[in-house]
């Protein structure tokens, strides 16, 4: 029963601490998926900001603001979540309590989508030289016109 009361990000974390097999950074980005992410996006938010130091107070993990910082700017962290990182604000190193992220929320891209998006935009570029081969008389005319030409007009190699 008392398990219904902790959220997963509790649960993770405490699994982390004894023994298991999860890093630091797995269960950052689970803690801040179930405390900032979800109820920003059940909030319906645009944007929101997460600050490094109220992670690092919330998981107890004390010394740790570099992990922290490099788990919320991972491309993992973004796209597990269809975040994009909209600004970082704090110090030059961007390794401290005071770093804040601001992010937005982006539809998600199916995979498939994807590969088929790379697929039509290698089909448009095909015969786009066409017309400039034909010039010359095709392919073999235009490399040897452009072989004989490299080193510029009455220079060989």
């Amino acid at each position: 029963m008392l398990l219904q009361f902790i959220n997963s990000s509790a649960i993770v974390f405490l699994l982390g601490n004894l023994g298991g097999t999860m890093r630091n950074a797995d269960v950052i980005r689970s803690h801040v998926k179930d405390k900032y992410v979800a109820p920003a996006r059940q909030r319906q938010e645009r944007r929101f900001s997460i600050r490094t130091g109220d992670v690092l107070r919330d998981l107890k993990l004390t010394g740790r603001a570099p992990a922290i910082c490099s788990a919320l700017k991972t491309r993992e962290f973004l796209e597990e979540n269809a975040l994009r990182l909209v600004s970082k604000t704090g110090p030059p190193s961007g390794q401290s309590t005071t770093v804040t992220y601001t992010y937005e929320f982006v539809a998600k891209e199916k995979k498939d989508d994807k590969d088929g998006d790379r697929q039509d935009a290698w089909n448009r570029l095909r015969g786009a030289l066409k017309d400039v081969f034909a010039e010359s008389g095709g392919g073999e005319n235009y490399l040897r016109a452009e072989r004989a030409n490299f080193y510029g007009p009455g220079r060989d190699r």
